[in-house]
């Protein structure tokens, strides 16, 4: 079967990218028009409905909006007043943190480490521990989740994290961990606050009391937006392309994840549009999702997996993209090791200076966790770990996470380069693929010898 011409293709794709681009207009229709798309919410359907419509007239194949019941969490009031003063702090609960009233001492426990919070044991039983999210210096890292977990054993009654960025701002956290199953998805009620207001907290008070009203909500109705490119030589294998479209509560979701959408949205648009005007359709099929939920537990990708790779055959590689504002292009980064080589021929090619890595530990940041742990060969975008962050786009769990965060320039390049390396591995043959051999019990093997640890971005 004859491949396309590669100089060809990579100036219309590239030219398409940067002249034809849409990343403003669908920013600022999901950020400002829609704004806020808490999965469940009325405006997380009509972001819904907008990616349908917009894939639907590129001339995408078999777009469907795939429903399904959503678990889900909200809060109507967080309080927190310091005593003796009676100053006012801002706070912002934990997801899915439950309703609780509590008025006790504080007890500074630092880092949360097990040495301090064993130096304050004596204190703690039905206080308010205070703890920075930030790891303790030249100490072993650890997650968050754990740290909150050994406080709710020392019996403190609830916990207030310190926010490690400035400017007043907090963002919205989650208590758990989920590559561990046997962590308590809420060991303790837990709220965040500045570091502004963490400084004041410890410095002007013996005591707090703190007022969380919460409702959970069973069985809402969401959905994920799946649509497909056909593929002319292996139509019935395919490649996937995928990101979030929800947003946490009150957060525009500029950089997270209006981004990774709206470069969903691209990709899939420039490369119909090759398909269109040129004739040029992918060697295997491409589908374009979008997924609900991932702010909310990755439940709207596990759903996704749960659906569709049953008997379906699996995709040869799912991308993830999710915080594209956050840094430049500098690659893939896969989950499993044996597609490296492959992938890194087509960066080769491509003559950008892409490079392909391979995790190191089972990365539980994002929506290609579920597809990991399927033993789904999956991948996310090397944007900004390491080196080349964005600190103008250091903005993802806030109300300040508006569509200015989007970096415009850079995400055309994310889309050209997306659709060039889309094209080059729907076009190799069957046999040109290694075999993944991972399996789901494999997954849970690793994922057990590494819970605990903190997934390196250093």
């Amino acid at each position: 079967m004859e491949r396309p011409d590669w100089p060809t293709v990579d100036r219309w794709v590239m030219g398409e990218a940067w002249t034809g681009s849409r990343i403003r207009e669908h920013a600022a229709h999901l950020c400002e028009t829609i704004g806020p798309r808490w999965s469940g919410s009325e405006a997380e359907w009509e972001a819904i409905h907008f990616i349908r419509d917009q894939l639907a007239g590129e001339g995408l194949d078999d777009i469907e909006v795939e429903e399904f019941g959503l678990d889900t969490w909200s809060w109507s009031k967080a309080e927190a007043h310091l005593l003796p003063s009676g100053l006012t702090i801002h706070i912002l609960p934990f997801n899915r943190c439950p309703s609780f009233t509590v008025e006790s001492a504080v007890v500074d426990v630092g880092f949360g480490t097990p040495r301090e919070v064993e130096a304050k044991r004596s204190q703690l039983a039905g206080s308010v521990a205070v703890m920075s999210m930030a790891y303790e210096p030249f100490t072993t890292p650890e997650p968050h989740a754990y740290r909150l977990h050994r406080l709710a054993l020392a019996g403190a009654a609830a916990a207030i994290a310190v926010d490690t960025k400035d400017g007043g701002r907090m963002e919205y956290h989650s208590s758990h961990d989920l590559r561990d199953p046997d962590l308590p998805e809420m060991p303790l009620p837990a709220v965040t606050t500045s570091r502004e207001h963490g400084d004041l907290l410890r410095r002007a008070a013996t005591s707090v009391t703190l007022e969380v009203e919460a409702l959970f909500s069973p069985a809402v109705p969401t959905a994920n937006v799946n649509a497909c490119l056909r593929g002319s030589g292996w139509p019935d294998e395919h490649l996937l392309l995928g990101g979030h479209h929800d947003t946490v509560l009150c957060a525009p979701g500029g950089n997270d994840n209006a981004s990774g959408t709206v470069a969903v949205l691209e990709t899939a648009r420039v490369l119909a549009a090759l398909r269109r005007d040129t004739g040029q359709a992918p060697g295997r099929s491409i589908r374009f999702v979008t997924f609900s939920a991932e702010e909310q537990g990755f439940r709207g990708s596990a759903e996704y997996v749960r659906r569709h790779y049953g008997a379906e055959p699996r995709p040869r590689l799912a991308i993830n993209l999710d915080e594209l504002s956050a840094g430049h292009m500098k690659g893939l980064v896969l989950g499993f090791p044996h597609l490296r080589r492959l992938v890194q021929r087509q960066f080769d090619g491509m003559k950008d200076g892409l490079r392909c890595h391979v995790m190191s530990q089972i990365d539980g940041s994002s929506d290609h966790f579920p597809f990991l742990l399927a033993g789904i060969d999956a991948a996310h975008l090397w944007r900004w770990r390491f080196r080349g962050r964005h600190p103008d786009s250091d903005y993802h769990h806030e109300a300040a996470d508006t569509s200015d965060k989007l970096n415009v320039r850079e995400l055309k390049e994310y889309v050209g380069q997306l659709a060039r390396l889309l094209l080059r591995l729907s076009w190799l043959s069957p046999d040109e693929w290694p075999e993944n051999t991972v399996t789901p019990e494999q997954v849970n093997e690793r994922l057990a010898a590494e819970r605990g640890s903190v997934v390196r971005i250093y």
